[in-house]
């Protein structure tokens, strides 16, 4: 942010994500394949990916977080999406980084989360 940008007053500073790239959907679909084991839906649709980064060569870079700290797997995640990510065809190396801020909300859930989890 430079400073004559206007600072977004509880808006979420989260990187945009490559959406037109080639590799994206398929990535999208490998991190559904990934499930919160506290929770029986996917981490993509409770809202933990923030950032799908694509670069030139195909270098992704992902940002994601948890839903809480104290989360019990939350060293194991990451490499989780990287071993979920790594393997399709095009894809040169899997980066994952761990954020806290903004910190996850139940607002941050897709409407097929919600509904599994009985919030609609």
């Amino acid at each position: 942010m430079t400073e004559s940008s206007p600072k977004l007053e509880g808006a979420p500073l989260i990187a945009p994500s490559s959406t037109e790239h080639p590799l994206h959907e398929q990535i999208v679909e490998a991190c559904r394949g990934v499930y919160d084991p506290e929770i029986p839906v996917n981490i993509y649709d409770l809202g933990l990916i923030y950032t799908i980064e694509i670069d030139a060569e195909n270098a992704v870079k992902i940002i994601m977080t948890l839903t809480a700290p104290g989360c019990p797997v939350a060293g194991e995640m990451p490499g989780w999406i990287a071993d979920a990510v790594e393997p399709l065809p095009g894809v040169k190396q899997v980066d994952v980084e761990l954020t806290w801020e903004p910190p996850w909300g139940m607002d941050m859930m897709s409407d097929e989360a919600r509904l599994e989890l009985g919030f609609m």
